[in-house]
């Protein structure tokens, strides 16, 4: 599933091409995705000068002056600039075209959506109950500590929970446990200020070093460029279940947590 920085390097791929130009249509193939797309998308966007791209949290933002179209790419979806006469793919389910450009949306699950916001996007039900950005000044220690008090769930799910801070996934979350040195199956309201900051930092720092990266490429994920993240080399834990801890070379544990897969060194997390 793309998390945040496969959203984030899909951004920064589509951005530079689209942002600022004009479109001249939208192209649905498959209108039943995750929600359907609204019928009225097209007479809503068509002729529309697209103002700005941004990010919240998974979701992509397209802003137009009359309202936001927000896609999500699901488990399975991807975005990337395409030829106007590049002919679709069998998942490829909808275009948004430009001049000398398209945008194009393929997801083989259909998991992904495209919807529309009136207004602040902020306000759309899918946003307004999102926590603050990884990456902000809003997300540091002190946040954490505090929203963690009193809390007896595992700090795993604690942190993948969008309204705790939004965009940190199962694979990044493993990650960043790791480095701090906490176990995924600690109580969330055991951590103490000081691993709380170390959480924030290495949080930020696994998140970034993905986003440089441009993400982590495990099945189907590309970027806005067609080309695929190559994070998945520099994983310490996720996917490493059985293997040698990097650190003291004692074998990893894997569990499944909210049926997804955890691995943590119980030498070098506590």
């Amino acid at each position: 599933m793309p998390e945040l920085p496969e959203v984030e390097t899909t951004l920064r791929g589509i951005a530079p091409h689209i942002q600022g130009q004009k479109v001249l249509s939208l192209a649905v193939r498959q209108a039943s995705l995750r929600w359907p797309i609204p019928d009225d998308l097209a007479q809503r966007i068509t002729g529309k000068k697209l103002l700005d791209l941004s990010r919240r949290g998974k979701y992509l933002l397209l802003r137009f002056e009359s309202g936001t179209a927000l896609i999500h790419l699901g488990m399975s979806g991807s975005l990337r600039i395409a030829k106007p006469d590049e002919p679709p793919a069998f998942h490829d389910h909808f275009d948004l075209v430009f001049k000398g450009r398209v945008l194009r949306y393929r997801d083989p699950r259909r998991f992904g959506c495209l919807l529309w916001a009136e207004g602040e996007a902020e306000d759309h039900p899918l946003l307004c109950h999102l926590g603050p950005e990884p990456l902000s000044e809003a997300f540091d220690a002190e946040y954490l500590f505090r929203l963690s008090r009193k809390r007896r769930v595992p700090v795993k799910q604690f942190l993948m929970d969008s309204k705790t801070v939004v965009g940190v996934g199962n694979i990044y979350a493993n990650e960043a446990l790791f480095s701090a040195g906490v176990k995924p199956i600690r109580k969330t309201g055991a951590l103490t200020r000081k691993e709380c900051d170390r959480l924030v930092q290495d949080i930020k720092h696994v998140l970034q070093r993905s986003i440089d990266q441009g993400g982590t490429t495990l099945r189907d994920f590309v970027g806005g460029d067609g080309q695929p993240g190559y994070f998945k080399q520099q994983l310490l834990v996720y996917g490493r279940g059985g293997l040698a801890c990097r650190s003291c070379d004692r074998k990893l544990k894997e569990i499944r947590m909210n049926n997804r897969s955890s691995v943590y060194c119980v030498a070098c997390q506590c």
